[in-house]
Parts: C-alpha cells; structure tokens; sequence
C-alpha cells in the first residue's frame, strides 16, 4: 500500500484539518508511542526526554500510558511546557518530573520526545551530547515522530544525532524519513494512525502492479528494448541482461562488435534502425562513453527513451529534452553536470529537474527519488547499502527500460523499477554484485 509523504507545512494543515480535537491526536500519539514500546519490550525501565513543545506533550502521554502497563516509567524535561497542549499533558502525568542534565542517569529503553518535527536550528551541544550519551547506554531507543536534531523537510542533520532502533511517525510518513542522511538515523520507521486524512503527491513507492502477459500475446506485445552500445561494453551488456531477466520480450543490442558472455536470446546486431515501430523503449548510456551522436539518434526515434550514465552528462541542455518521452536516471555528479546547480533539498532539486526538462528523472542515490514535472515525487523504501557497487545503476536502467517497452506509464515504470531493484537487492544479500541481482529478477517481475 502506498503510504502519503507530508511536509512540515502540510502535516500542520492536516492536524488543524483533523475531525478530533488536537488534544486527541496527542493522546492518540501517546497511546500509540505506549504501544510500540510495549511491542518491543516485556515491562522495564523507560526514560522518556521531554522538550518543551508538543512533541514533549506526547511524551508525557506516552509515559501515563507506559506506566499503566507496568513499566517504570522516568521523565527528564528540558524545560517546562510551553503550549497548551503540552501543559495539559504534563498536568495529567501525576509522577515527577526531573531536569534533564549532565546527571540524568540512563534507562534501558529511551524514549525522544524533545523536538521531533518542526525542527529549524542546531541542538544546544551540551544538549546534544547528553541525548548522545543516554542513546548509547540505553538497549531499545525510540524516536517520537523524528529523532531530534533532524530538520523535517530535507532530512538535513543540524546536530550530531544518535542512530535510532525505531522512529514513530505520527500520521504520515516525512521527507526526512527517506532522505539522506537522516533516514540513516531513524531506523525502522513505523506509522501511527491518530486520524490525520491527508492527500499529497508525495508519497513512498510501493509493490507495483506489473502488466500481465496475454496468453494470446507474442515478444512484441511484451516489449522490444533497444540498446545502443558505445565504447565500453560491459556496462550495456549488464542493462541488455537486466531488461531481458525483466520480462521484456525481445532484446537487441546495436553494435558494432560483438559483446561475448551474453545469453543467445539477447541479438546482437550492426544493423538496424532506431525508427522499427515494433520498439518499446529505447535505453542509451550504459558503457556510451564519448559517443554523442547516440543521443542525437535516439531523439529521432518518436519512441520511449531511458537516458542513464554517460547518455546524461552528453544532454548538453536539458530542453533539448522537451517534447520527447525520456527518463533520466542519474546520480549525484550527472545530475549537476546536466542542470548545473540547484538549490534546495534533494526533493526540490528532484523536482526541478523533472519541470525543466518536463520528463521523469529518477535521482539516484542512497535515497532514491522519482520525479515528474506535474510534482509527483516518489521515495524508494530503503534499500541495502550492498547497492553501492559498480554496474547496478545499469541493472535499474535495464528494468526501467523493460517496464516502459511493456507498457506501464514513464513515472510508473521508473518508480516500479526503483522498487524492484531495491528488493532484488536485498535477496541478493550482502556483498553482491550486478550479476547478483539480475539473477534476483525473474521472481520480482
């Protein structure tokens, strides 16, 4: 199931927007904070570290409720509660309250409900290092809706944050959840429901629904990928391997000496054109080297393109790109060698791209984003580092290229891709290779 991305700005929206009373989300985050800690912990003692807003309300909360499940339950507040909300929360917690300091002793399981979401400027140092020091002597730690010391929309750090066994996101899911390097520091992200119904273009990719094979169908109703070869071949001979493991049904290889080591169902040719109605998807890049007529020629083809690796840094200007159905796939470096420098968080730059070439760009990386230029922003769930190799950038290039030649929509192609070769990875385990996942293919697609 798709799970909703909120920003700052549109999370307080939709609280203010709730059918309930906004003292009822914060009892309802509270219970639900209780109740991931009573999950994963038989009864015992519990710190919880209370800041001064609303996110230390729904600690006070999560405590009461903790405590009428047995746990021995202590609160360290940063300061007293500011808000409404919180004030009340506090008062409804009949225990003690200490100062949170250089002498707060630890407690197995901690609980940060100092600041969470809405976060603008560093933590005091003094601050950071005591949250620092309880985090490493504690067993089990929690974060309420964002470990504090991230900012919310660009997964920015603004101090040294500890690594969390598990953040609760309260309502929806945040950009900072899925963006580096904060999601690092999360952990595993769960979700709360407390009763926010919010819509938004932003959201997580999820399992695909992939296009079903007609038993009537023939190898060109199940896509023909084209794949222009350049100067170094073994980078396209992992895309070609790729698209075919992906369910295409036809794959052929333009170039001018034969690549050795690919299975015999992949054609080889020096022959051909780019303008064969029966193409599904054209992919160009992989192993292109210093070859820019490539572009050029796959431009003329009135056919679905995926321009990934040196294809991207050979663009030349983006709005070249306009009027043609294209996907990009880079990285960090080909990102910025083809639209210069962007200002703003990875989500923004995403989107930038993705408007001013007005085509799908999925923004590589440890935090994968997939773009379009209606604003469609699509997060990869997090994938195994192991992804970090030579050669598995092709490997979602060829998926990508497969999915398209099949029929799915650009965006929809790119963010099952995305997901797909996420998955591949982690059955693949840790090392693997580009083989290793293509491999991993066959039961995904």
């Amino acid at each position: 199931m798709t799970r909703t991305i909120l920003t700052l700005e549109q999370m307080r929206e939709a609280e203010q927007a709730a059918e309930c009373s906004l003292g009822e989300l914060m009892e309802r985050a509270g219970e639900a904070l209780a109740e991931a800690v009573a999950l994963g912990s038989a009864p015992r003692a519990v710190l919880v570290l209370a800041g001064p807003g609303n996110n230390g309300g729904d600690g006070y909360v999560a405590a009461r409720h903790l405590r009428d499940r047995g746990f021995d339950v202590r609160i360290a507040a940063l300061a007293d509660p500011k808000s409404d909300l919180a004030v009340d929360a506090r008062t409804a917690w009949d225990g003690e309250v200490e100062r949170l300091g250089d002498d707060t002793k630890p407690a197995p399981i901690l609980i940060d409900c100092l600041f969470g979401t809405g976060l603008s400027r560093p933590l005091d140092d003094a601050l950071a290092a005591t949250l620092m020091r309880l985090a490493e002597r504690a067993e089990f730690t929690i974060a309420c809706d964002l470990p504090s010391g991230i900012e919310t929309d660009s997964g920015a750090l603004l101090s040294d944050v500890p690594e969390y066994d598990l953040t609760l996101a309260l309502g929806a899911l945040k950009p900072a959840h899925r963006l580096s390097p904060a999601m690092r520091h999360c952990g595993q992200v769960a979700v709360a429901d407390i009763g926010i119904d919010a819509a938004s273009d932003w959201f997580e990719i999820a399992e695909p629904v992939l296009p079903p094979a007609r038993p009537e169908g023939h190898k060109y109703d199940r896509g023909l990928v084209q794949l222009l070869a350049g100067e170094m071949p073994g980078a396209i001979a992992l895309a070609a391997k790729a698209a075919a493991r992906s369910g295409a049904g036809y794959v052929r290889l333009f170039t001018s000496q034969p690549i050795e080591g690919l299975p015999d169902a992949i054609v080889q040719t020096d022959q051909g054109s780019v303008q064969d109605e029966r193409i599904g998807c054209l992919l160009v890049g992989p192993g292109m080297g210093d070859i820019p007529v490539l572009i050029t020629l796959a431009l003329t083809a009135p056919k679905p393109i995926v321009f990934d690796a040196d294809a991207i840094r050979h663009v030349g200007d983006p709005e070249r790109l306009v009027g043609h159905d294209v996907i990009l796939t880079p990285h960090e470096g080909e990102l910025k060698a083809l639209f210069g420098d962007i200002e703003g968080s990875k989500a923004d730059r995403a989107l930038v791209a993705a408007q001013r070439c007005q085509n799908v760009v999925v923004y590589k990386g440890a935090d994968t984003l997939v773009a379009a230029p209606d604003g469609r922003l699509g997060f990869a769930p997090p994938a195994p580092s192991a992804l970090a190799t030579a050669g598995t950038g092709d490997v979602l290039s060829g998926i990508i290229a497969t999915l398209r030649a099949r029929g799915m929509d650009a965006f929809e192609a790119a963010c099952a891709g995305v997901w797909i070769h996420g998955r591949a990875a982690e059955r693949a385990g840790d090392p693997l290779i580009a083989d290793d996942l293509i491999a991993a293919l066959p039961d995904l697609t």
